[in-house]
């Protein structure tokens, strides 16, 4: 662990210098393209009035850039980084084509910087991602070892590009690392560090998105109101994440290749920036104005309807750029929108709680939406009403939707993800809990325990440790010794089921505990 972690440090360093190279990528091509100028600030495409062809065409034309780099470069870079990076995670043994680490973020700065809608965020994971795995592939480490630094420079590169150490931390536990374990939540932690301390050097340690209030008292009706905006933020949720999926589906019906794509949605995107021009590129400022509660009414719904549709749409294209910038950007319309007729708390507040919302629930990552919320902001006064905004919406969500929108691509290309966090019972029961002691079954554990130290597992070995020496030794039982040798039983394949029988009757059997009321037990005796 001590070993993963020294590396992770660098690691961390080279993902907030990624970021913060791709967001200064994403500043030159918009400006070279929108402003006719060369600069790498990031300034919104949107910002001022522009020839109409101009919006119209500027997305098609990096759709086609996009597609290009895809077809003859690499297929990788097409998505939103994030399922990619699951993807590699869970069937690729966590290594990435060192290629992908140059082209996915110079195909984002060109989708995102010709106005596509989309976030630097899902690009700098693939890449701070891309950058832990070449180094650890470079170094010959285990499978193991690789996913841990890959997620580590991943979130990195995310803590880098929002100033936002503890959610990048949050979102490595609760969508790439599958396991919260100190073998690779160290290194995490090391990396974001590390990226968090460098990206302070690069670019300042301010909140992106500060939101100026005097200290508040929220009322129990703030807490109430703002399940009315999680079950809102759920159904934003549904439908967005329906329409791109919806549109994956019809651009897979088309008869043309796959490279032509994005420069459909591109047209999209352009038809979208004619009716709402600040809808295009990644909307930081649009975000600032949402939630200092600086907003208009038609912007409000102009992002709302625009940005969701644009978004969506395009996003099922394959084009290249993340999610979660627009999902802030449209969570913060929502939640400004549904403030309207609120009552009032301090300037942006409610629109804190739609992002929150909608982070939960297109993500289903309802911790991380409400960390992310208050990193972005530092505004600490809204904890709990975000709590309960971000974990509604995630509820909501999870009884509509069967996938979120980042699982749903993984489950169409064939594999299946848990994102359910349990206790195995493999690990809370013992050899010596589940062996069989009859007649025969000690004749047969003598005889294994004859054959030598592969046949053997010791009492105190848990049904995991058992069911790896199965694994490894390749043969379904053994013998179940004491810590003086003796022979104590005999354990199986066919044994293992008694863990998990024993979980799956907890999580179904109901009984009834107390035989009388509640309060009222039997008279003792005086």
């Amino acid at each position: 662990m001590l070993v993963i972690t020294a590396w992770a440090l660098p690691i961390g360093a080279l993902g907030a210098v990624a970021a913060w190279l791709l967001q200064m990528l994403i500043g030159v091509v918009t400006n070279a393209v929108f402003y006719h100028r060369w600069d790498t600030s990031l300034v919104a495409p949107g910002a001022t009035h522009h020839a109409w062809w101009l919006v119209l065409l500027a997305p098609i034309a990096g759709g086609l850039v996009v597609g290009l780099m895809a077809r003859y470069g690499s297929e990788k870079i097409r998505g939103h980084g994030m399922p990619e990076a699951i993807e590699s995670i869970l069937v690729g043994g966590s290594r990435v084509e060192p290629k992908v680490a140059g082209l996915k973020p110079i195909s984002a700065a060109v989708s995102i910087g010709t106005g596509g809608p989309f976030g630097a965020e899902g690009p700098i994971i693939m890449t701070g991602g891309a950058i832990g795995s070449i180094l650890a592939q470079h170094f010959r480490l285990t499978a193991d070892e690789r996913k841990t630094l890959l997620v580590a420079g991943a979130a990195a590169g995310m803590a880098a590009t929002f100033n936002s150490p503890l959610a990048a931390v949050l979102l490595a536990v609760e969508l790439l690392l599958f396991e919260w374990r100190p073998r690779s939540f160290v290194p995490v932690v090391a990396a974001v560090v590390s990226g968090t301390v460098v990206r302070g050097m690069l670019i300042g340690t301010g909140p992106i998105f500060p939101v100026p209030h005097a200290p508040v008292t929220i009322n129990w009706h703030d807490d109430a109101l703002a399940v009315v905006v999680g079950i809102s933020g759920a159904l934003v949720a549904y439908g967005a994440t329906r329409l791109v999926y919806f549109a994956e589906d019809l651009f897979r019906r088309l008869p043309i290749h796959w490279m032509w794509w994005p420069a459909i949605g591109g047209l999209i995107i352009g038809l979208g920036g004619l009716v709402e021009p600040r809808a295009l590129g990644v909307g930081y400022d649009v975000i600032d104005q949402l939630l200092t509660g600086h907003a208009t009414i038609d912007l409000i719904i102009g992002i709302l309807v625009v940005k969701t549709l644009i978004w969506s749409l395009s996003l099922g294209s394959g084009t290249s750029g993340g999610v979660l910038a627009p999902t802030f950007m449209i969570g913060g319309a929502l939640g400004a929108a549904m403030g309207l007729v609120f009552p009032s708390v301090f300037p942006g507040f409610w629109a804190m709680l739609g992002l929150a919302a909608v982070v939960g629930g297109v993500m289903r990552s309802p911790l991380t939406g409400v960390v992310f919320t208050l990193e972005l902001t530092h505004a600490w006064d809204a904890l709990v009403p975000l709590l309960v905004a971000s974990v509604t919406a995630y509820a909501v969500s999870v009884l509509v939707l069967k996938r979120s929108v980042l699982t749903e691509k993984i489950a169409r290309r064939g594999l299946h993800l848990s994102r359910d966090y349990t206790t195995d019972p493999l690990e809370t029961f013992f050899a010596a809990d589940a062996m069989r002691t009859g007649d025969d079954a000690m004749e047969l554990a003598r005889e294994l325990a004859a054959r030598g130290a592969h046949f053997v597992v010791g009492e105190r070995d848990t049904l995991r440790h058992v069911a790896y020496s199965f694994a490894q030794h390749g043969h379904p039982e053994a013998a179940v010794l004491a810590e003086d040798g003796q022979v104590l039983g005999h354990i199986d394949v066919q044994s293992l089921l008694t863990a998990r029988l024993h979980d799956l009757t907890e999580a179904t059997e109901r009984t009834q505990v107390f035989r009388r009321p509640l309060g009222i037990g039997s008279r003792v005796p005086g």
